[in-house]
């Protein structure tokens, strides 16, 4: 699994560590934009997730489960010494925070999702076969391309859908069927009341992933967590509104010191 880490930390003073997960057909390069914002302050560990980005590609048959991918997660941070640390994730790396966070309490001192699904999406389950097919035929980029308006939105730039596009086309296609016939169709909906670190939400006002109320529903099975909603149609906020969401992080874990 391949990482890279940033840390621009006053190098007298001993750092907190923020891990950064991405979401589907990406690497770690999407929180390219907020790795500014939050390295002069943290160390920040950005891995490419199992089969993604630099990582090694998986088989169609790899059996994916959550605990797999947390497993991956915690032995890497096992690897830098790390004990606790804030976690982040974006779209499913958002499902995987979530149940990341409930499954290894011990290990995630704040919890920030941003523009991330249900904690159950229905009909993925049932899409995911032809889905396969899809990706079987022509490859990732036309599915990205397809969806790319919902992702980015209204307002993003031309030349940056058309980058987002290629970025996630690099995805292999082993890798892509099987992710997306079980983890994007993970049902983690017993994992929320079992968080219990501080936690973040981050969504817009006209995500297409799902409605400020309908997001608000399962945010609040989180005891003590905030929603903070910003205008806006995209549904991969941290993407399209980078800086604002890396700042309003900045500040939530800034407030959740590890003890």
């Amino acid at each position: 699994m391949y990482y890279a880490i940033d840390d621009f930390t006053d190098p007298w003073r001993p750092p907190e560590t923020v891990l950064m997960l991405h979401g589907t057909a990406e690497s770690g390069l999407a929180w390219h934009a907020w790795v500014p914002v939050l390295a002069r302050r943290y160390r920040v560990v950005r891995p490419d997730m199992r089969g993604f980005g630099r990582s090694t590609p998986m088989p169609r048959d790899f059996r994916w489960t959550l605990d797999v991918i947390i497993d991956d997660y915690a032995r890497l941070m096992d690897d830098l010494g790390v004990a606790r640390f804030h976690l982040i994730g974006a779209k499913i790396g958002g499902t995987i925070a979530r149940a990341f966070a409930a499954r290894r309490p011990d290990r995630v001192a704040s919890l920030t999702v941003v523009g991330t699904p249900p904690p159950l999406r229905a009909g993925a389950a049932e899409r995911a076969p032809e889905l396969a097919a899809q990706f079987e035929r022509e490859g990732v980029e036309p599915w990205a391309r397809r969806t790319m308006g919902g992702r980015l939105g209204s307002e993003f730039p031309p030349a940056g859908v058309e980058w987002w596009i290629q970025f996630m086309a690099r995805t292999a296609v082993s890798t892509q069927i099987g992710f997306m016939q079980t983890i994007a169709c993970a049902d983690i909906r017993a994992d929320l009341p079992k968080i219990r670190c501080p936690t973040l939400v981050i969504t817009t006002e006209g995500s297409g992933l799902a409605s400020v109320a309908e997001t608000r529903a399962w945010q609040e099975q989180i005891a003590g967590s905030r929603l903070l909603v910003l205008p806006g149609d995209s549904y991969h906020v941290a993407a399209t509104h980078a800086e604002r969401c890396a700042a309003a992080t900045l500040d939530f874990i800034g407030a959740q010191p590890i003890a």
